[in-house]
């Protein structure tokens, strides 16, 4: 079966974080976390939680050269903060975001040829970076419509094709069904695909709309469950959502949700 976490950035918002992981831990969850910089790692350390993922970069993109070697070099940085967490997986996008989630160097139209081809070469290199220090890089794919607007390659389709043309270890897919209901829907299929090319990193869930907990929208989080039981999907089930109303019951709603 696949193991639970959740995103300690949007529960338990009135605690320090070392104190929201030791809850999100103390409820049998692993935890994830943002931007790393914005945290005291050795408190968070010195807790008895399991990190599952963490914002793999600090600025930068895929998809011009200066901004891919900014990329590159705070990845080196994700990845030492990573060690020190224990954390196997560090999270991308097509482009850095800011505070609010939009992205500092907006795309302005689909992504050129060129684009393509700077997206590829850069997640090679962190593939090679990630499998050298024994990490994972996963892609995260995006909604444009609700939450952010102008990333490039922020389609699931996209992030699936990036991810698969690279094929390499190192790197791997964040499919976040919370943004692809929003952006493409047909969830199931999309899950099923993605599995058998054996390109998902993680998988991430907020319900539709509001992204909150799963059963407060209109996605039907049970059936997803039991179809990630059926194809044998063993990886992480991450829930990144704003909890409705209080926290440990968005927990057991997303517990309840994904036990088939």
């Amino acid at each position: 079966m696949y193991t639970l976490a959740v995103c300690a950035e949007m529960l338990f918002l009135d605690l320090p974080m070392d104190e929201r992981v030791r809850r999100i831990h103390d409820a049998g969850f692993q935890a994830e976390i943002w931007d790393w910089t914005r945290h005291d790692l050795d408190a968070l350390a010195r807790t008895p939680a399991e990190f599952s993922s963490m914002t793999g970069y600090i600025r930068g993109s895929l998809t011009d050269e200066e901004g891919a070697a900014e990329l590159l070099r705070t990845a080196e940085e994700s990845i030492r903060a990573a060690e020190q967490l224990g954390c196997p997986r560090l999270n991308l996008h097509g482009t850095g975001l800011d505070d609010k989630g939009l992205p500092v160097t907006p795309a302005t139209g689909d992504p050129t040829g060129p684009m393509w081809i700077t997206a590829h070469h850069t997640l090679t290199r962190l593939a090679e970076l990630a499998e050298n220090a024994g990490v994972v890089f996963t892609l995260e794919n995006l909604n444009t419509a609700v939450d952010h607007p102008g990333v490039p390659f922020a389609t699931a389709a996209d992030t699936l094709a990036l991810v698969q043309a690279v094929d390499r270890p190192g790197l791997r897919m964040n499919l976040d069904l919370y943004h692809a209901q929003i952006g493409e829907g047909n969830l199931i299929q999309l899950v099923r695909k993605a599995h058998a090319l054996h390109l998902i990193g993680e998988i991430q869930v907020a319900d539709v709309p509001g992204r909150r907990e799963p059963g407060t929208g209109e996605i039907n989080y049970p059936a997803v469950a039991r179809v990630l039981k059926e194809i044998g999907y063993e990886g992480t089930v991450a829930m990144e959502a704003w909890a409705s109303g209080d926290s440990e019951v968005a927990l057991e709603r997303f517990r309840s949700a994904f036990t088939p």
